[in-house]
């Protein structure tokens, strides 16, 4: 059944109605053309939130003569993950002749969020993709306005299947790294997580899954940030445990981090803890060791998701959701557990 999103948004006239002014009046305000008077525009501006009126950018930068072009909303465009993402996005926009504007939601406070999306759509955008990564991505999708095309990049499974999706299926990824490590003889496998939108996190989650299906032990969640420095600070506390043998990080860059600070400790990779990352960042096969990690084509996924976009917005219908599978790359910092190998000898 197709996602029940509205398809046959108020025409124009119905705007200039509900606001008490002309059809062209209502057109200024929209193309920005020519300017409006503040109170005329705010009562435009009301009746078309009222109305959820859709006014279309495609069709409208082609009748002036302008590019096309779609905004996307990004709580962050420097970790690894979101700017491969939009080096996607922008590819594929660019093959289909539309212009990117990139909006920065810091924060997934209600003022910074309606700043950061009433900033970029004062522009015409023909629709817009949000990188659902974080809080701030979470809060972006949730206030798009109803009239404007939208789909989410995520690394996760949607939870609101209105919105077309393009996501990495991290909640199987990560079971099945963590499976990895316990087939190789790790009693239990203990996990620095990255940040969640506002719910456990996919990775998390497939973390969880995987322990509970084997029966193995499920130890506490150690939460860190993005940086690598926050792996080192969880590295140098797992290593005061000496039931770690095993941990799946998050990203690599706690587990480069991570690495470093058993290292510091005293606790060689992978000798005495094995250790799995996530995203397989440009460097983790130059890492010492050499980590062995989920890889994500964050490039292909943002491709994807313009395209999805660029669908909805020659359609007017939703598309359906794409899933991505992640791969696991075996490398060189996940081993069998230390004593099961001297057993074996």
């Amino acid at each position: 059944m197709e996602p029940d999103r509205p398809m046959k948004p108020p025409v124009i006239a119905d705007v200039a109605r509900v606001a008490g002014v002309s059809v062209p009046t209502v057109s200024r305000v929209l193309s920005g053309s020519v300017p409006v008077g503040p109170e005329r525009r705010a009562r435009v501006l009301a009746a078309i939130k009222e109305l959820g009126f859709r006014p279309n950018g495609a069709a409208r930068a082609l009748a002036t003569g302008g590019q096309p072009m779609i905004a996307v909303f990004a709580g962050n465009t420097t970790r690894y993950g979101y700017a491969s993402t939009l080096q996607g996005i922008e590819e594929a926009a660019r093959q289909a002749g539309y212009m990117v504007v990139i909006s920065v939601v810091e924060t997934d406070d209600k003022r910074t969020v309606d700043a950061a999306i009433d900033h970029a759509l004062g522009q015409p955008m023909a629709g817009a993709i949000v990188l659902e990564y974080d809080p701030p991505g979470v809060a972006a999708l949730a206030a798009i306005p109803p009239w404007l095309p939208v789909v989410a990049a995520a690394s996760g499974r949607p939870a609101d299947e209105q919105v077309a999706h393009a996501f990495m299926d991290d909640r199987f990824a990560a079971a099945r790294a963590t499976k990895h490590l316990l087939e190789i003889g790790h009693h239990t496998v203990h996990h620095v997580a990255i940040p969640s939108p506002g719910r456990p996190s996919a990775r998390l989650l497939g973390w969880r899954d995987a322990l509970t299906e084997a029966g193995a032990p499920v130890p506490p969640v150690l939460y860190a940030d993005w940086s690598p420095d926050s792996g080192y600070d969880a590295g140098t506390r797992l290593a005061l445990q000496p039931d770690v043998t095993a941990v799946l990080c998050g990203n690599d860059e706690l587990a480069m981090g991570l690495t470093k600070g058993l290292a510091d400790a005293g606790r060689s990779v992978p000798r005495a803890v094995s250790v799995i990352g996530f995203d397989d960042h440009p460097l983790s096969h130059l890492w010492t060791p050499p980590l062995t990690t989920v890889r994500q084509d964050f490039v292909r996924l943002g491709q994807k998701a313009f395209q999805l976009l660029n669908a909805q917005i020659d359609s007017g219908t939703v598309p359906a959701s794409v899933r991505f599978v992640p791969d696991l790359i075996l490398r060189s910092s996940a081993a069998p557990r230390a004593d099961r190998v001297l057993d074996v000898g």
